[in-house]
C-alpha cells in the first residue's frame, strides 16, 4: 500500500511540475512557448482592405505598395507609387529590392490570388510587416500608368 501512495505522490508531484513549468512559459525540454507563440505571430501577414491600405498609405509615405502582378498588367494602370516585383519571382529568400526586412510592405494583385501568395512568401523570406489588401479590381482609388 505504501508503495501506490508514494507512486500516486510522484505522479502528482511531476503533474504540478509540468503545470508550473507551463504557467512560465517553459515547455518539457525547456523550451520557451512563449517565445515559440511570438514567433508563429510574427509569421502571418495581416488581411486587409483597400480602404485600410489607403489610409496606411496617407498617413506613411515610407510605406512599400508592392504590385505583384506581371509588368504588362503593370503598365496598364497600377496603385500610385507601387513597385512591382512579380509573383513568380517571389521566393523564400529576402529580396534586393526590399532590403528592409521590418519596412511595411502593402501588397496586391489583380484579384487578391497572387497577393495572398506573395505575402507567404514574403513572410517565409523573413519580412515582418507584410500586409495584403487583395486586388486592384477592388482598389476604389484613383491609378496611374
Amino acid at each position: 500500500m505504501k508503495r501506490k501512495k508514494k507512486w500516486l505522490q510522484t505522479v502528482i508531484a511531476a503533474g504540478v511540475i509540468a503545470a508550473a513549468l507551463a504557467a512560465c512559459g517553459e515547455n518539457k525540454n525547456g523550451q520557451d512557448t512563449n517565445a515559440a507563440q511570438e514567433d508563429t505571430v510574427k509569421t502571418e501577414y495581416k488581411k486587409i482592405t483597400a480602404e485600410e491600405a489607403k489610409e496606411r498609405m496617407d498617413k506613411d509615405d515610407k510605406i512599400v505598395i508592392l504590385d505583384v502582378r506581371t509588368e504588362e498588367e503593370y503598365k496598364e494602370g497600377h496603385v500610385p507609387g507601387a513597385l512591382v516585383i512579380p509573383n513568380e519571382t517571389i521566393g523564400s529568400e529576402p529580396l534586393e529590392e526590399l532590403p528592409d526586412p521590418d519596412q511595411e510592405i502593402l501588397v496586391y494583385c489583380r484579384s487578391g490570388n497572387r497577393s495572398a501568395q506573395a505575402a507567404k512568401k514574403l513572410i517565409k523570406a523573413g519580412y515582418t510587416q507584410v500586409y495584403d489588401f487583395g486586388g486592384i479590381m477592388d482598389w476604389p482609388y484613383d491609378t496611374e500608368k
